[in-house]
């Protein structure tokens, strides 16, 4: 019986000094993951899922080019979806399930920038680095060293529209119609704000929530004050019925907006012909590089790619390069980030040259297209 009980202890402390071992003397055994896994958070269904299918065609072929070329390290890039809905509480609920993980490293995303600004606090507790391929709000990236983005900010977007109304359409008299949320009102104040600088005269300026379907009250009160034109600062599934309700009471002004009214959907509607809108990515502005990102594109996804599709992904390859350099140390990758500084370290993809500022912002140009005979073209005046 003494006998038998060594044996057990001998055994038993054999086992524990493999475990402490494995465990490099942490007291908890590590389990390496067989795939290295990037969540990407975006609206993948409800009224802006058409946005987020465009963030998930973008990331999965980014990661198929990663993995086909032998993955991150010797490990494949596993997608991991989180549908936020576009909506802050579900977009904090999906931040927190990616923050607890931890095998997660760094986060794509989020889509809309009342998302993002609700994701940011629980990323920047977790120390969990994000990269967002389009929330344009402008106090993200001064809200946490934690968030970057590869997409430019509304101050720079609203100084654009207004610029090019004035100079380039020669707009005298603009009405505003916005959505109530952190990117369109974000977007209006810049787009006020720059106005007035340049002598465009704002006339009027109305709100709406996202779910208002009757636009007809506030559309009268625009049609008596004869604007030149309409800026809607919002998202498309409103948009395009504020204009068809316009048209229908006989408003025959000009509409344009920012990079949330650039959806398919605007092409299904005619009254939409002449809407121009603002965008970071416009495929007649690329070369080569972007000519075959297209062409992969429509032959995996058998649609054309939108400037989400193709700001999300650059920003997995961002991502994967930082993986790559600094392994999946949250605090390394963060560092990584931040040290593509100046033009010189930029990560060059297909929507151009990526560094970010002491705010983890990106300078991005923005270009001009507009709906004509139910496609969307590149304007003819391009602001420079």
């Amino acid at each position: 019986m003494v006998r038998n009980l060594t044996a057990i202890r001998g055994r038993f402390s054999l086992v524990l000094l493999f475990v402490v071992l494995l465990s490099g003397f942490s007291g908890v055994v590590k389990v390496q993951a067989e795939t290295i896994k990037i969540p990407v958070a975006s609206p993948f269904t409800g009224p802006l899922a058409s946005f987020g299918e465009g963030v998930k065609n973008g990331a999965l072929l980014k990661a198929d080019e990663i993995n086909a070329g032998g993955g991150i390290n010797g490990k494949m890039v596993e997608i991991i979806l989180g549908d936020e809905l576009c909506d802050p509480k579900e977009a904090a609920a999906v931040a927190t399930r990616f923050a607890s993980d931890p095998e997660v490293a760094i986060v794509i995303g989020h889509l809309c920038s009342s998302a993002t600004l609700a994701a940011l606090p629980i990323y920047k507790e977790a120390g969990l680095p994000a990269i967002t391929p389009a929330s344009t709000n402008p106090q993200i990236g001064k809200s946490s060293p934690y968030y970057f983005r590869n997409v430019y900010k509304d101050d720079f977007q609203g100084d654009f529209l207004a610029r090019y109304a004035k100079q380039v359409k020669n707009f005298k008299k603009v009405a505003i119609f916005y959505e109530v949320n952190d990117y369109a009102m974000g977007l209006k104040n810049a787009f006020i704000r720059k106005s007035k600088e340049l002598g465009l005269q704002i006339i009027c300026a109305e709100s709406y929530m996202a779910e208002t379907a009757d636009f007809k009250a506030q559309l009268s009160k625009f049609k008596m004050m004869r604007p030149d034109a309409i800026f809607i600062p919002g998202y498309a599934p409103q948009a395009t019925l504020l204009i068809s309700q316009a048209r229908s009471l006989g408003l025959k002004c000009a509409f344009f907006g920012a990079d949330g009214l650039d959806d398919e959907i605007m092409l299904k509607n005619p009254d939409a012909d002449g809407l121009f809108v603002t965008t970071p990515f416009l495929v007649d502005r690329g070369g080569a590089k972007v000519k075959d990102f297209v062409e992969r594109y429509r032959h995996k996804f058998a649609i054309e790619p939108n400037w989400f599709a193709a700001n999300t992904y650059d920003a997995v390859g961002i991502a994967a390069a930082a993986i790559a350099a600094s392994g999946l140390d949250r605090e390394k990758i963060r560092a990584y980030l931040a040290g593509i500084s100046a033009k010189e370290k930029a990560y060059q993809g297909i929507t151009g040259a990526t560094y970010f500022d002491e705010n983890g912002d990106c300078l991005k140009p923005a270009f001009v297209k507009v709906v004509k005979g139910g496609k969307w073209v590149s304007a003819q005046e391009q602001l420079q």
